[in-house]
């Protein structure tokens, strides 16, 4: 069915859904953000080079099982053997961790791992991000509880088991030292061709999926792990995947708000931690051809403004295909944090980004009030998590308990019966 039809099928229950949500959204905007940043946000802001603000910026993928493992990889990337040696260089706000990158064996190495990153980094403790939204995409399998998908859990059409499984997933992700899930997805599968989303949402229906997303978040933030509602502003409609090509899709403004915004104007109203950009064109949103990570017509005036979100935005990874297309590697980053992103997801080539970043905030071209806000929002998601004046220890005989613990597994089964 096109895209067109869908969206004209569209009933009104699900624009006044979207009305009502953004509504919800708009008005919490205030309580979002908060006029008071936390204790000791100002102050850590105040402390900070210009070199470390922008540091603050990234969140590259280090290789090897422990921080002070040497790679080939590292050396090659940012000019230095080991995660912890990279992290004294660069200052980064996070690091994203990868069974390929050779940071996942085991329960115990991988708490080994994020201790060792957090002692890396003793003036301000780091995002250690995952993306484990659970069935296809679970980068900490085996480790963790096999936790059903967003698909099988939005055919349940009961919001608290998108909680439940949240929780569990978050509590076992705080007991390995990983203090934020790259989830939930809050895309509407609207496409049965869509190569890189269709079981990873929640469902086909945007009145549906919305109060799933709003519970995952809830679950996240019951564990004490931050949130990332994905993929702004939506990446449901589409036939080609964005890690390797750049989809384009054509929903109108009033489509989008029926279809698309739904969920992350749901997200938003549970004041989630994080929204990611995706790498699609919305040409009807933004003309210039640019993909939503590069639009400050969409990352600001619909996620900042007209949804009300004030925290961090992350751009998805820099090394897909999809947001590589016009600009150079540099560039690309420059243009994101211009367009409203505060976090650099992966970028490619990490010095080159890092270099384009501090130039463009030397010369002006990215203010210091600009850097300085991408940066408060940044040590406000570590405030909120618990982690900005102090990292968390992770503990390794805790996690074994925590990890696949028979509570969690029961959880699991619950979700799997009711979805049958």
């Amino acid at each position: 069915m096109p895209a067109g039809n869908r969206a004209s099928a569209a009933s009104p229950a699900s624009s006044s859904v979207a009305e009502s949500t953004a509504g919800t959204a708009e008005s919490t905007a205030g309580t979002t953000t908060g006029s008071t940043a936390p204790a000791g946000v100002e102050e850590t802001l105040a402390k900070m080079s210009v070199e470390e603000k922008v540091g603050q910026l990234f969140m590259p993928v280090l290789y090897g099982q422990a921080a002070d493992t040497v790679s080939g990889e590292n050396q090659a990337r940012f000019g230095v053997g080991t995660p912890a040696k990279m992290i004294a260089k660069y200052r980064p706000g996070g690091v994203i961790l990868f069974p390929w990158a050779q940071n996942v064996k085991d329960v115990r190495q991988v708490v080994a791992l994020t201790n060792g990153l957090q002692k890396a980094s003793p003036r301000i403790p780091l995002l250690i991000g995952a993306d484990q939204e659970n069935g296809r995409v679970s980068r900490l399998a085996p480790l963790v509880t096999k936790m059903p998908g967003a698909s099988v859990i939005g055919s349940t059409g009961d919001p608290s088991l998108a909680r439940k499984a949240a929780k569990v997933t978050g509590a076992e992700l705080r007991a390995l030292g990983i203090t934020l899930d790259f989830a939930p997805v809050a895309d509407v599968n609207l496409n049965p061709r869509n190569p890189v989303i269709g079981p990873r949402a929640y469902g086909s229906d945007p009145r549906k999926v919305a109060p799933m997303v709003a519970a995952a978040v809830k679950g996240f933030h019951d564990a004490g792990v931050g949130a990332a509602a994905k993929h702004f502003p939506g990446h449901g409609d589409t036939t080609v995947d964005s890690h390797s090509g750049l989809p384009v899709i054509k929903h109108s403004r009033s489509q989008w708000e029926r279809l698309d915004a739904p969920p992350f104007a749901a997200a938003v109203g549970e004041k989630v931690d994080m929204v990611m950009s995706a790498h699609v064109v919305m040409p009807r949103l933004d003309p210039s051809g640019d993909p939503a990570t590069l639009s400050k017509p969409i990352l600001t005036g619909l996620l900042r403004q007209k949804l009300g979100f004030d925290g961090v935005v992350s751009t998805d990874a820099l090394d897909m295909e999809g947001v590589r297309k016009k600009y150079g590697d540099g560039e690309v980053a420059v243009r994101a944090v211009l367009a409203g992103a505060d976090l650099l997801l992966m970028p490619p080539d990490y010095p080159k980004a890092y270099e384009a970043v501090l130039s463009a905030v030397r010369s002006g071209r990215i203010s210091q009030e600009r850097l300085d806000e991408s940066v408060r929002r940044m040590l406000k998601l570590k405030a909120a998590r618990g982690i900005l004046q102090r990292a968390p220890v992770a503990d390794p005989a805790k996690a074994e308990k925590v990890l696949r613990s028979a509570e969690h597994r029961k959880v699991a089964s619950l979700i799997t019966a009711k979805a049958r």
